[in-house]
């Protein structure tokens, strides 16, 4: 295995065997940093511009490994640039012999034998797959999260792909928006804490290692804000909401050592965020200190032509790299241009370098250059995918992820025997919707079905109904959602189920691709007839458990008021009918809470907990109509975010805190009684919040600053302890730096964002 290494001097072929040790305290790390750094930097003087050029340039799959080698056309130009060693990284190649032929051509058909890059879109799992991101964040289980995005690295690494572009960790706080499912709901501070998990999960603590793989934070930036929640839609945000929203949960994806940032489709207050300089020169790579890699999302090199900053290829090529973004992908443009543009003096070609040695050193962080395949092994890929270990870790997270927003007159746990339940909604027997979106490596028809995972419990009598179709039909790049919105056939069937039932389980939502990319919604509700076969079953049985299954918040008004219990269970991939028929049945009892606020209406979105008060929060006059309110809908949403049930009782008492102030050298301590008043032993997601009374903006009426799981046992208390420090209550001044003013403040605690105990505390400057 030594043919690639042979072209190297003699400085770099001695660096390279010097090898690398998998565990390493600071003093190791830091030596293999900078022996990192003279492999790229003798490698990089050994390249042509032409094949710096090429490290830049991402590939989408062009070719059938196994068919013939192409001979005209994009792909044969694709096939060329292979082979002349101008291709830096390919995506949305899968599977150890299709990865390891094309990494041959790479390195041993080249010139430098410089190893490709693989990457892929596994977002929550690879075959295995795990609930979507939105609802891995209801569970607020860290630990879980940190293990799903291990499972989805290691079971992906088995079939040769070395490079995730997960995770989205946008904020987001407009439910119409198809892709708030891929990312951790709407709280800056909880989405920093699950990318931290994320990252940690997907690159281990050894990028060399066969079983982890590159992270990548995205999209830079803003993409969550696009106007009136349409995919690719404009964003115009102000520097208070970009940096104290927006920017920490990247900023906190760099603190834990992410690999690859991704540039998003959006403009960014007039700029195309690809072309922004602002974003990744100066506040990325500059005060942030970012050493990996940015690659563009797809295509959007070329789009800034059509939002109007480029007016051509060249010029899209000109602005992207001038701004910082690293690696095209699927725009061609850098392969077309950027030669031409540093020998017209547009591009300077130390920035090209910049460019390609953040590339080739993450190529040497993942162990490539010493082993090119080490990602192709056949026998350990047939060995890994699917095996029972990730079965039962993303059981363990699809759990944890369900919430519980509603349960009058205990309806739930089932009982275990002697009774007669009535299963009803299509997807209640849907083996592919559970998957959600962003799943392309699995295979359909996959997961556990409600129905499947209801079976297994055989003390009652179980019959399904399916009353309405939710019908997906698919094309190759393209999901077409066909919701039955006229054929009432099935409703007889599922009413007179509903008649002879004791308790009807009815699994109602969205189809999985009905969310992600492009799948912005202008209503919230349940789609289709839904809606009016929910309202006729109730007419006749309204022992109803409503079972949610969907990719955003929806609105659900009439349930909320009539339906006795609701229980929110996502899309949770391939374990999610075992668990939701655990939760049903009480074998695991739900701790979820909501990451994102649900609406009463879609009127009332972007609608999120961390609002600003306003001038007219409200009037004294009970008649007056001028404050700020709407005429025909409350102001709350109808469940809070950080909300969540649990068929145990928890009460908070005695709020204390060790002083009432505290200055920027000490800090104090705010505990709460948290007791289990119940039978049952459960979860409690115990939540801390801070308001800063008076800024120099104006602050939001409160913010999540810290959480904590907890477990009782029935009839046990605890006290939990958060501690305030001065990097507690930093926040993005008028003074445009992250600092913390003296002023007075409020602190909440409780297991909600709505509900909480409350107490006050003053920070100074005096020492």
């Amino acid at each position: 295995m030594k043919f690639y290494k042979a072209i190297y001097t003699v400085p770099i072929l001695f660096l390279v065997l010097l090898g690398c040790s998998s565990s390493k305290n600071t003093v190791e790390a830091s030596i293999e940093k900078t022996t990192i750094d003279k492999k790229v930097d003798s490698l990089l003087a050994l390249m042509t511009l032409e094949e710096k050029i090429g490290q830049l340039n991402q590939y989408n799959g062009f070719w059938d490994i196994t068919g013939p080698t192409p001979k005209e056309g994009q792909a044969a130009k694709k096939y060329e640039d292979l082979k002349k060693g101008y291709v830096g990284s390919m995506l949305n190649v899968k599977g150890v012999k299709e990865v390891k032929a094309l990494q041959k051509i790479a390195v041993e058909q080249t010139r430098l034998h410089i190893p490709l890059i693989f990457g892929f879109d596994v977002i929550h799992g690879y075959k295995t797959i795990s609930p979507i991101p939105l609802a891995e964040a209801a569970s607020w289980d860290l630990g879980a999260i940190k293990k799903s995005a291990e499972i989805a690295a290691e079971e992906a690494a088995s079939v040769g792909i070395n490079w995730t572009f997960a995770p989205m960790v946008d904020i987001s706080r407009d439910a119409r928006w198809g892709r708030v499912m891929e990312g951790a709901g709407e709280d800056p501070y909880l989405g920093s804490r699950i990318a931290e998990a994320r990252i940690h999960g997907f690159q281990g603590t050894d990028l060399a290692s066969n079983k982890t793989i590159l992270a990548c934070a995205k999209h830079f930036a803003g993409y969550a804000f696009a106007e009136s929640g349409r995919d690719y839609n404009t964003v115009a945000v102000s520097d208070e909401t970009l940096y104290n929203v927006i920017l920490p949960p990247f900023k906190a994806s760099v603190d834990v050592g992410v690999r690859t940032f991704m540039n998003s489709f959006n403009e960014l207050n007039g700029i195309p965020a690809t072309g922004n300089a602002l974003l990744q020169r100066k506040i990325l790579k500059k005060d942030w200190k970012f050493d990996g890699f940015v690659v563009s999302d797809w295509g959007s090199i070329n789009e800034m032509i059509a939002h109007g900053y480029a007016k051509d290829s060249e010029h899209a090529a000109e602005i992207a790299l001038n701004a910082g973004s690293d690696m095209d992908m699927e725009s061609y443009a850098y392969i077309d241009h950027l030669s031409s543009l540093v020998k017209q003096g547009k591009v300077k070609e130390d920035d090209i370098n910049d460019a390609a040695r953040r590339i080739l050193k993450t190529k040497f962080e993942l162990g490539l250059f010493d082993n090119p395949y080490k990602y192709c092994d056949e026998a350990y890929e047939k060995a890994t995918v699917g095996k029972k270990e990730f079965q039962d870790g993303v059981l363990d997270v699809a759990k944890k992820s369900i919430v519980l927003l509603k349960n009058n007159n205990n309806l739930l746990p089932l009982k275990k025997s002697g009774q007669k339940i009535a299963l009803i909604g299509a997807l209640a027997n849907d083996k592919t919707s559970p998957l959600g979106s962003w799943r392309i490596g699995a295979d359909d028809n996959t997961a556990i079905s409600v129905l499947e995972g209801m079976n297994k419990y055989q003390g009652n009598q179980l019959t399904f109904a399916k009353g309405t179709d939710v019908t997906i039909g698919r094309t190759l790049f393209m999901w077409e959602t066909k919701i039955n919105q006229t054929d009432k056939s099935g409703f007889s069937e599922a009413i007179e189920l509903a008649k002879k039932s004791d308790v009807v389980i009815m699994v109602l939502g969205e189809h999985g691709l009905q969310t992600g990319e492009g799948r912005s919604r202008t209503e919230l509700g349940l789609p289709g007839l839904q809606q009016e076969l929910l309202e006729e079953v109730y007419k006749v049985n309204k022992n109803i458990v409503l079972v949610l299954n969907n990719g955003r918040p929806l609105a659900i008004p009439w349930a909320d008021e009539n339906i006795p219990a609701i229980l929110e269970a996502w899309q949770l991939g391939t374990q999610s009918g075992n668990a939701i028929a655990q939760v049903l049945y009480g074998d695991y009892n739900p701790s979820g809470k909501l990451p994102m606020t649900f609406p009463r209406n879609v009127g009332q979105v972007p609608i999120y907990y961390n609002y600003k008060n306003t001038g007219r929060p409200s009037m004294n006059e009970p008649d007056s109509v001028f404050w700020s309110h709407y005429i025909d809908q409350k102001n709350t949403p109808l469940y809070a975010f950080g909300y969540g049930l649990s068929y145990s009782k928890f009460e908070y008492s005695d709020l204390k805190l060790s002083s009432t102030s505290f200055s920027e050298n000490s800090k104090i301590e705010v505990s709460i009684k948290l007791k289990n008043n119940s039978s049952i032993a459960g979860k409690e997601v115990v939540q801390l919040y801070i308001r800063d009374l008076i800024g120099s903006l104006t602050r939001p009426v409160k913010e999540l600053k810290g959480f904590e799981m907890v477990e009782l046992q029935p009839n046990e208390s605890k006290t939990i302890t958060f501690i305030i420090d001065k990097k507690t209550i930093e926040y993005y001044t008028a003074n445009a730096k992250w600092e913390a003013e003296p002023g007075d403040f409020k602190v909440f605690v409780g297991g909600s964002s709505d509900k909480t105990l409350e107490g006050s505390f003053q920070y100074t400057n005096a020492n």
